[in-house]
């Protein structure tokens, strides 16, 4: 499988397996088949944090890493796969506060949670840390030094940043230049083909902006990485509508397209979305959720498309977002 470099995290596979689901929705026996999977095609990045899934039906918040580290157990893959979970977003209270009243990225908070997912996870290190949501009432320099603490210790090697704006990314990366503490070398939001409609708010999920794009393309230690590429299903999916931030007139057009392309080449509209952020300026890697090894097997198979300039252009080469 092809592989990309994330900082301190070393090599890590092309795509990226979103564990969301693994652990509530989708249950033991068909995660393990898919972390098999993943595992037997190359994959080795895993992707999770500690509070998926806490909105899911009987969901608390540890419920993906408790399952990884049964997985990782009876398999013995610990040294095999590349680990990122968490942390910041795990509510304190009732969940329609939330996200009002998640944890946030306090120290304390930082210090107590990376031990929580180290044991959860059974190991001895996370591979890649992320932020995971905006929390403005904590300052940067407090989250880098307790991030740049654990990184020290030796139990963390890189790390991420979620849902942030790129101004908080870029103040979060001059504060650890400062404290001389470990910068982020990731980030992640959510990205796919489809263009949000103008004026949309992402919420706590906000979209990959120009900025971003911009931002990250002028720093080479910086991946960027996309979740929800596949927007849940709807590409593919006819119970599924486009959601309604992505619902406008750009979307009809770009769809039309993707499905014209998918045909010629003989590919899932899927694939031809991941070849597409995997090819673009910047490159893109893609983390991808899967409720079977069916559908794992597409997003796998987005690795072996080629994308010609022709091809490329009638997509739309200027930029992902």
């Amino acid at each position: 499988m092809k592989q990309r470099v994330i900082g301190g995290a070393g090599k890590v596979s092309g795509l990226c397996l979103g564990a969301m689901g693994f652990g509530t929705w989708v249950d033991e026996k068909t995660s393990f088949a898919v972390l098999d999977r993943f595992l037997e095609a190359g994959g080795t990045f895993i992707d999770t944090a500690d509070c998926y899934a806490f909105w899911a039906d009987g969901g608390k918040g540890p419920e993906s890493e408790l399952l990884l580290g049964r997985w990782l157990a009876s398999r013995g893959v610990r040294d095999q796969v590349v680990l990122s979970t968490k942390v910041g977003g795990l509510p304190t209270g009732p969940l329609d506060a939330w996200p009002g009243n998640a944890e946030g990225l306090s120290a304390p908070v930082i210090r107590r949670q990376a031990e929580a997912s180290l044991r959860n996870l059974g190991t001895d290190r996370i591979d890649l840390y992320y932020a995971h949501l905006e929390d403005r009432g904590t300052p940067v320099e407090e989250t880098m030094g307790a991030f740049g603490e654990l990184v020290d210790a030796g139990k963390v090697r890189a790390l991420g940043c979620s849902n942030l704006a790129t101004w908080r990314i870029e103040k979060s990366q001059a504060a650890a230049r400062e404290l001389g503490a470990t910068p982020y070398s990731a980030v992640q939001q959510r990205l796919t083909y489809l263009r949000p409609r103008p004026g949309a708010d992402g919420g706590v999920n906000p979209f990959a902006t120009d900025e971003l794009l911009d931002y990250v393309r002028t720093e080479p230690e910086l991946t960027l990485l996309a979740y929800s590429p596949q927007l849940g299903g709807a590409y593919s999916n006819p119970a599924k509508p486009v959601p309604a931030e992505y619902d406008h007139p750009d979307s009809d057009d770009r769809i039309a397209v993707l499905r014209e392309v998918a045909g010629e080449l003989g590919a899932t509209v899927n694939q031809v979305v991941m070849a597409w952020l995997m090819r673009g300026d910047p490159a893109v890697l893609p983390v991808v959720g899967a409720s079977s090894v069916g559908q794992l097997d597409e997003s796998l198979g987005a690795l072996e498309l080629q994308l010609g300039d022709a091809v490329f252009e009638r997509l739309g080469c200027s930029g992902n977002a």
